[in-house]
């Protein structure tokens, strides 16, 4: 019953931007912090951004503070993530999760398919 599905991603040229969704359900959106993860071929998957429930607050990893905008809707059920001055670095699946709190660790295990976002000239 739980879905997270992410869309949006695309290829895209060094200094684009796209905008990801994460579409939700099946848990009460509202009651939890969201993240985007992204995980590039050969590497760990990795946090890039959180917000908290009400978006309130955010926080960024080093690697895309300043690019990279994360922001939610709770009447959609929907985290977004922003992304603009891309960088090849930044080619990856990207993932979205609710977090439980205060450890950060993600709720559902069961990671879905991602979006694919590809930054090439």
């Amino acid at each position: 019953q739980v879905q997270l599905v992410e869309s949006g991603g695309g290829l895209v040229q060094p200094g684009g931007s796209l905008r990801l969704s994460c579409a939700a359900s099946g848990f009460t959106f509202r009651s939890y912090a969201m993240s985007w993860y992204r995980q590039a071929p050969g590497k760990e998957r990795d946090m890039v951004a959180v917000i908290t429930t009400t978006g309130g607050s955010t926080n960024y990893a080093d690697s895309v503070k300043g690019r990279f905008t994360i922001s939610r809707d709770n009447a959609k059920n929907t985290v977004y993530l922003q992304m603009n001055g891309l960088k090849p670095e930044d080619t990856a699946v990207y993932y979205c999760n609710a977090l439980q709190w205060p450890s950060l660790v993600p709720l559902f295990g069961s990671w879905g398919s991602g979006t694919q976002v590809t930054v090439s000239s």
